[in-house]
Parts: C-alpha cells; sequence; structure tokens
C-alpha cells in the first residue's frame, strides 16, 4: 500500500532500458557471465556443453538478471502521478513475459545445465503476481487483481515453493511466507474468503514450522501478520447464512444494479469522479498489510466488479497495460495510510493537478479527531482542529487529540482550511472521525460544486465496543444493509430473507434519488455530483445511514450520534421524510425489529 511519497526516479541503468534489444552494459554482461559459469560448473565440464544449450542458459541469466533490475527499479518510480510510470511498467511487464515464456520452451535444457529449481520458477511467477497487484493499485482497475490471483493461484496449485523447507536457508522460507501475506491480500479485495481461511491455515503451519526449524527473531511479528488477518477477516459483525449453515460470500463493489438508475426528467449534474484519496489514520482500528478495515471497505465501495481479462498464463497481459482503456471503469485511487502531513499534500497536489475537466475529486478521511483545547476570539477554518496526519511518532493514544497551547495550532492535523486551495475543482470529502464536525466550518469560496458528508462524532455506549472492527458510518457507507442488520441487533441471517430485504433496499434507494432530485430547498451541489454513479450510490447511502439513525431509539438520545452534511440537506425533505420513515419502518418489520425504532419521529432537537 502507498505509505507517501516515493523518491524520485535513478539515473541508471534500470531507468535508461529501453528494450531487450540494445546491448548489454558491460557490468551486467559480468554479472551474467559469472551467473553462467556458477551454474554450469559442475565438475569442470562446462566445455562439453553444445553451443546451442550454453546459448539457452546465457540468454535466460541475462533475461532473469534484467528482469530483477526493472523490478527493483519499480520502487524507486514516483506513487503519485499517473504518466510517469507507465513506460516503466510497461517495459518491466514485457520483460517478464519474455522470461516466463522462455523458461517454458526451454525447461528441459535450463533443468539439466543450469539447475532450475521449481522454488526459482516460483519466484518469477510471485514477481509477475506483484507486477499486477501493484498495477492495480496504480490504474484503480480490478481486473488485474484477477490476473495476480491466477498467478499465485497458480505457484499453490504446482507446489512451486514445496521444496524450500527442505533446503537449509532461511532466506528462501521467508520469500515463501511473503508470498502467502501477498497472495492474502489479493484474497482479501476479491472476496475470495474461503481461499483466505485456506492460506491462513497453510502460512500458519509453515510459520511454526519455520521458526521451529530456524530459531529466528521474526516469529513475533509472523505471528502478528496471522493476527492482524484473522481480525480483518472476522471484523464483519454479521453472517448472512445459507440453508446449510456455510457463509455466503458478499461484494460490496459496484454492480450492474447497484446505483440507483436516473429517470427521465431528473436534472443532475455531468461531473464524473475520477480521483480519490483514500486515508487511514484511526488509531487502534483493524488493519492488514497497511489497509484498514475503513479503507477497504472505502476502497471496495469506490470500484465496479472486476472482470477477467482472459490472458493465458505464458501471457501476462502486456497488451492490456499498455493500451489506454476507452473509459476508465474505476475512479483512481491513491490508499494512503497514516500519511504524514506533506506526504497527504504531496499525493493531494497531484491528483488535484491531474484532475480532467468536469471531473471530481473525492478525499476520504478515517481519523483520529484533533480538538481545539478553547473557543478562540475568531473562529475560521483552523479554528475547530480536524482530523490527525501521522507525526512519526507512535506517541498519541485515545479517541483525541486535544492542544494544550491555545497559542500553537496542532501541527500533525488537517484542518478544515488546509483543503481550500482544492475547492477550485469539485471536491467530494468524507470524513469519519470524533471531530467530523470540524469540517462543517467550510466556505465554497471559488463556487465550484462542494459536498462534505460528516460521520457522528459519538455513538450510543452499546456500540462504542466496535469501533476496532471499523467505523459504523464508513459500513453503512460500504453495505448498508449489514449496518441497519447490525444496529438492529441482529449478528446473522438466511440469504433468502437477505435477498428479499437487499431487493427492497434497492427500492429504497430509489425513492431517496427521487426525493433529492425533487427536493426545492436542496442546495445544488449535491444535484452536481448526482450524475456519478459512485457519488450517487454514496449520497443515497448516507441519506438512508441518517435517516436510520434519527429514527433508532437508542440514537435519539443527544445529536453527536446523528452524520451531518456541508452543506445541510432539507431535513424534511430527505433525512427527516414520512415517506423514507416508512420504509425503514418496513424494512425493520421485515426483520422483526421494529421494536427497536420509533414510530413516529420526535420534534427537531
Amino acid at each position: 500500500m502507498v505509505r507517501g511519497a516515493a523518491r524520485q526516479p535513478r539515473t541508471g541503468p534500470a531507468s535508461r532500458t529501453t528494450g531487450l534489444a540494445e546491448k548489454p552494459h558491460r557490468r551486467r554482461k559480468s554479472r551474467t557471465e559469472f551467473a553462467l559459469k556458477e551454474a554450469m560448473s559442475t565438475g569442470g565440464m562446462e566445455d562439453d556443453i553444445p553451443q546451442g544449450e550454453r546459448k539457452t542458459v546465457t540468454d535466460f541469466c541475462y533475461l532473469l538478471d534484467k528482469s530483477k533490475q526493472l523490478f527493483n527499479g519499480l520502487r524507486d518510480l514516483p506513487q503519485y502521478g499517473q504518466k510517469q510510470w507507465q513506460s516503466y511498467f510497461g517495459r518491466t511487464f514485457d520483460v517478464y513475459t519474455k522470461l516466463w515464456k522462455f523458461q517454458q520452451q526451454h525447461r528441459q535444457v535450463l533443468d539439466n545445465r543450469y539447475g532450475l529449481k521449481r522454488w526459482q520458477i516460483g519466484e518469477i511467477a510471485s514477481k509477475i503476481g506483484q507486477l499486477y497487484y501493484h498495477y492495480y493499485l496504480r490504474t484503480s482497475e480490478t481486473s488485474y487483481l484477477n490476473e495476480a490471483f491466477s498467478f499465485y493461484s497458480a505457484i499453490r496449485q504446482r507446489s512451486y515453493y514445496s521444496q524450500v523447507n527442505k533446503e537449509d536457508r532461511p532466506e528462501l522460507v521467508v520469500k515463501k511466507l511473503r508470498y502467502y501475506a501477498r497472495f492474502i491480500v489479493v484474497c482479501l479485495l476479491l472476496n475470495k474468503m474461503d481461499v483466505v481461511k485456506d492460506l491462513v491455515k497453510e502460512l500458519s503451519d509453515e510459520i511454526e514450522d519455520y521458526t521451529h526449524r530456524f530459531n529466528t527473531e521474526d516469529q513475533v511479528e509472523w505471528n502478528l501478520v496471522l493476527q492482524e488477518v484473522a481480525a480483518f477477516v472476522e471484523a464483519d459483525p454479521v453472517m448472512v447464512l445459507n440453508d446449510d449453515n456455510t457463509l455466503v460470500i458478499l461484494s460490496n463493489r459496484l454492480s450492474e444494479t447497484g446505483a440507483p438508475l436516473l429517470e427521465q426528467g431528473m436534472i443532475v449534474g455531468q461531473l464524473t469522479l475520477a480521483d480519490a484519496l483514500i486515508i487511514g489514520n484511526c488509531n487502534n482500528q483493524v488493519k492488514f498489510s497497511e489497509l484498514t478495515i475503513d479503507m477497504f471497505r472505502m476502497l471496495q465501495a469506490l470500484e465496479r466488479e472486476p472482470m477477467n481479462l482472459a490472458s493465458q498464463m505464458s501471457k501476462p497481459g502486456l497488451q492490456e497495460t499498455t493500451e489506454k482503456p476507452a473509459r476508465r471503469e474505476n475512479p483512481h485511487k491513491y490508499l494512503l495510510y497514516k500519511p504524514t502531513f506533506s506526504q497527504l499534500y504531496t499525493f493531494l497536489a497531484a491528483s488535484f493537478k491531474e484532475l480532467p475537466a468536469n471531473s471530481v475529486l473525492l478525499i476520504y478521511l478515517s481519523a483520529t479527531g484533533v480538538f481545539p483545547s478553547g473557543r478562540s476570539d475568531s473562529e475560521g477554518p483552523y479554528d475547530f482542529g480536524g482530523v490527525l496526519t501521522n507525526s512519526n511518532r507512535d506517541i498519541i493514544n485515545g479517541d483525541g487529540i486535544h492542544k494544550r497551547n491555545q497559542s500553537y495550532k496542532e501541527m500533525h492535523c488537517l484542518h478544515p482550511g488546509d483543503l481550500y486551495p482544492f475547492t477550485r475543482k469539485p471536491l467530494f470529502i468524507i470524513v469519519d472521525s470524533s471531530n467530523s464536525v470540524a469540517y462543517k466550518n467550510f466556505t465554497n469560496l471559488f463556487g465550484q460544486p462542494l459536498v462534505c458528508l460528516l460521520s457522528p462524532t459519538a455513538y450510543p455506549k452499546a456500540l462504542q465496543d466496535q469501533s476496532q472492527r471499523g467505523s459504523l458510518f464508513t459500513f453503512f457507507l460500504n453495505n448498508p444493509l449489514m449496518a441497519f442488520l447490525f444496529v438492529s441487533g441482529l449478528s446473522s441471517m438466511r440469504k433468502g430473507l437477505w435477498d428479499k430485504c437487499h431487493d427492497y433496499l434497492r427500492k429504497i434507494n430509489r425513492d431517496i434519488a427521487q426525493l433529492l432530485t425533487h427536493s426545492r430547498s436542496i442546495d445544488q451541489a449535491f444535484l452536481q455530483f448526482f450524475g456519478d454513479e459512485f457519488l450517487r450510490l454514496l449520497l443515497t447511502r448516507f441519506i438512508f445511514c441518517s435517516a436510520t439513525m434519527r429514527m433508532h431509539k437508542i440514537f435519539r438520545q443527544e445529536t453527536r450520534n446523528y452524520p451531518e452534511s456541508y452543506p445541510q440537506l432539507p431535513r424534511d425533505e430527505t433525512v427527516e421524510n414520512p415517506h423514507l420513515q416508512k420504509h425503514i419502518l418496513e424494512l425493520a418489520s421485515m426483520l422483526d425489529v421494529r421494536n427497536v425504532f420509533l414510530e413516529t419521529t420526535l420534534d427537531d432537537y
């Protein structure tokens, strides 16, 4: 995952290379010849090897050396921006395509003359899987996750790493463990939970064997990996079960029937969500591989269901990666786990700079709140606190940071005023924090469409102990029906009833869309964003979430339990509309939980 800004590309052989046709650099050539001699010096018989087979081994060593250089160079590419890295990824895919095909076509010679081992083939396949995964991170196109999965699956099915444990080399076993960890991340992103459970069991056995054999110091770290993924898998508080009590695997990505359709006559804007920054900086929240559960849920809410590229194992799909798609299926995303302020601002500026015309930038903030110590004389965009950014030192605990010295602002805080420069273009902000209301104090200086969806700043005591498993607000934006079941006290349900309720929720979303577009007093900014499918779904889910909490008995204790927005929605026409309230009561009746909701709403506070 993207932690922060990367270094600029180095000016060395790896970044200057244009293809395999060029003449090898002397230093690289000598390294290849050294590898060749190492592989072929079996009892001084290398002079007896036929010239053709010698050339096969030489070419393989060169391709292998070249692929490693290009792969290592990927980490030096800037992690922000969408153009600088394209050609470099293309060259890297090209070399790995040739390397993969080469080892397939010349396997017997390489086995006999080079001593090619199965774990080495597995390492090549693992690198290709990593390439596809990182290409997904760069492009946000979920089809490349399927490609990564196919290569990782092949390693497991063909037992490429099976002989590693027989060699007395702990570094090879670590390669195997890292392969498992990467495979688990890809399976989590593809919602292949059945495969995840098998992989976790295998990884646990491998870690036990590794620590027993080598008595290593990193045992605690690997056990922590197991704990993290177990907590991640169990984060959803509600299970949907088949009739035989097997778990139903649900996907929360956008499907063809996901977002409510725009009906004829609906007047909405033509803006498109192009870029999204997904930022996670919550203390003590479940995470795996620099991806918190809130980040995981939000990134899935901003993706369509993946499609297969239908490429073969011998062709890692270079054609697909170099050809620019006619239409971007998903908005481009940056995943920032605990970024510093400077890192966050760097990525934000890069996104803002490259935002196409008639496009929207979305900023999602899941972070601990930073509160001012008292009320200042002037109440500007830097006087209400904000959300925490990383200070590069883990000294902060608890749900909120209170500034002690009132004469200075908190340095490690993203204030609403910090986002003002970026309101020059259409901006859609989601803040999930104990100080989300700081972003209620926005001022639209440039007249561009601007909406902030703000989480409750507190939850009823009965739900507070669930915060480690993710925020309830983000849960509603990701899977509103499951969140509805959770606040209603349900922990499991049958798939038949789930499907029935899900169909009814689609009807509720359609009606919410009509409420928004038919409202006479709604701020036009909401309608400007309503033309985009992802933003339309987020807005309807936000209203459903807000209406649910306003009707729920335990949420009615104080207004801090309610979501808010900037600009404010007309409550009587949206979140407190009698027609919508009737729908929520009907949904509760279907689930036999109507008793947890108020039949009639109270007067405004």
